[in-house]
């Protein structure tokens, strides 16, 4: 089983500075998205940019957790804002708990962070394997101090930098112009 997706490969690192003279140099991969051109969704998250994933709509972390999904993870979006665990989003219900061992991690880089806030994006796991990405739009969102405050608490509780992925994506243009996609 491959570590990553082709799509979420890391090419380089980004510098994390989560206390002072306490550099993090977390893997780093800046993907291209293609917009949603279909249908006009109308429920966009309060003006999250959609995304065309394999011809269906979603958000950057779905599109992070489904590529992770797609070579062997589980996982889910841990939408803080929501305060809800999703999969999915139009017409998928949101999951209340996760299974125990995963669960139990969070609690604890919740409790050592001293909050809830600054959790990352994306949590996915497969075995002994633990991976949280933050997404991340190029040019129009930073790494926020809760969430250097939740990482230096995750990295509190023994996981390594190869264990964080940002990623920093952007939008390419649709060469269907305006037709659905089809993604192999």
């Amino acid at each position: 089983m491959s570590r990553y997706p082709k799509i979420l490969k890391p090419t380089g690192y980004e510098p994390i500075l989560v206390s002072p003279g306490h550099v993090i140099n977390v893997p780093k991969v800046t993907p291209v998205f293609l917009p949603w051109c279909d249908n006009k969704i109308l429920d966009n998250y309060n003006g999250k940019q959609v995304l065309n994933v394999g011809g269906e709509p979603a958000f950057a972390e779905l599109a992070i957790l489904w590529a992770m999904r797609a070579v062997g993870w589980e996982g889910v979006w841990i939408d803080t804002y929501g305060k809800k665990y999703r999969t999915g989003y139009w017409g998928v219900t949101p999951l209340s708990k996760l299974p125990p061992e995963q669960e139990q991690l969070l609690e604890r880089i919740y409790t050592r962070a001293g909050s809830r806030s600054g959790a990352w994006d994306v949590y996915c796991w497969n075995d002994s394997n633990v991976l949280f990405a933050e997404s991340k739009r190029a040019g129009r969102d930073k790494i926020r101090d809760s969430q250097r405050n939740w990482l230096a608490a995750a990295i509190g509780e023994g996981y390594p930098n190869e264990g964080f992925l940002v990623v920093e994506w952007s939008v390419g243009k649709d060469p269907g112009h305006g037709r659905r996609l089809k993604q192999s």
